[in-house]
Formats: C-alpha cells, structure tokens, sequence
C-alpha cells in the first residue's frame, strides 16, 4: 500500500490522528479511529478517510475517489448527521436503518463515490460492538452479495435498500449464534469464499 500518496491526497484536516504512515492499514487501524470518533476524539471526516483507505487500499483510483467523497462534506455535518445515531454503546436497528437510508439519500448525507458497498464498510467501523447481541452492521459489497445464500434477503445486485441490508444483517446474526462466532466473522467468511 502506498500511505504516502494517500497522504498527499487528502486534505490535512481529514488524516486521522495517530493512523499509519508506511506499510499496511489493518482492520484495527480503522477500529482505533472509529473508537476515537466515538469518544469525540476524532471528527467524522477522519473516520471516512480511515475506511475509504482500508477500503481501497492500493488501489490507484482510491484516493481520487475519496477525496471526492470527502469534498461532498467539507465541514463534515452530513456525515456527523447521518452518523449520530451509530455512537450509543449499542446502535439499535432503528438506528441502523436511519444511517443507512441517510448515507443513501441525496437530500440527507448522501456523498459523492460513496454507495452502499462502501458506506456498509463506514458502519460497520462505525457501529460494530464486539459481543454485542442482535443485529450489527456488516459490509455488504458485491463479493460478499455474490456469495449470499437466497434466504439472507438481499436480491438486488447492488444498490441495495435497508430493508435488505437488515435482512443480511439479521441473517449474519443468526448465522454467528448457531455457530458461537462474531457476524465479522460471517462477512469475513463470505468474502474469503470460506462459507459452507
């Protein structure tokens, strides 16, 4: 990954406090971010740019992209809008169906490059408990779509709706209880082709 051209791209104010500089960004990395967002130690911009680079990566489009969607919010009110509901110890369903249709929604948060492949991935940074019972928001993109079983209720090949991103979520949940493990670990699961 090339932290340095991120870097370059984006705007100062957007470059989360204590994010890597060189090397990999991790899971953790965007955690860390998230929980500092949580605390008001970080600013809703912050949290986006930590996804969006997890989320890229190396890819070389990545940071034009992202800067786009950050332009779309310079001072950062539509994403602390669509966001609020996502900082309780633990996000109920409303909550997540309201970030979720806000971040859709061009008259509410909605940002430019920012669709639900890649919003699922800022709440589930932004909203994911560990241990926490119930629904938690989990990324749904177009590798974990293709490898959804027909009863997780997401139809759509892209361009989903919450009501069948909160079917995936719910299906996720019931999933991860059978089998005692996180719903990361289902979506995780799915996107590595090891769901059986």
């Amino acid at each position: 990954m090339h932290i340095e051209k991120w870097r370059a791209a984006l705007p100062p104010d957007a470059w989360p406090d204590g994010f890597p500089e060189v090397g990999s960004v991790w899971r953790r990395d965007v955690f860390a971010v998230a929980e500092a967002w949580r605390a008001g130690a970080a600013a809703p911009r912050q949290l986006l740019s930590a996804v969006l680079i997890w989320g890229y990566g190396p890819i070389g489009y990545g940071p034009w992209r992202a800067t786009r969607s950050l332009d779309g919010d310079p001072d950062g009110k539509r994403l602390a809008h669509a966001l609020e509901g996502l900082r309780p110890p633990v996000p109920t369903e409303d909550a997540l169906r309201t970030t979720y249709q806000r971040l859709r929604d061009p008259n509410e948060s909605r940002l430019p490059r920012l669709g639900p492949a890649f919003f699922t991935k800022l709440l589930y940074f932004a909203g994911y408990r560990r241990g926490a019972a119930g629904r938690q928001p989990l990324i749904l993109d177009s590798v974990v779509r293709r490898r959804l079983p027909v009863d997780a209720g997401v139809r759509r090949e892209s361009g989903w709706v919450s009501q069948e991103w909160l079917a995936y979520l719910g299906w996720a949940a019931d999933q991860a209880h059978r089998r005692g493990i996180e719903p990361d670990e289902v979506e995780m699961a799915l996107f590595h082709d090891r769901w059986s």
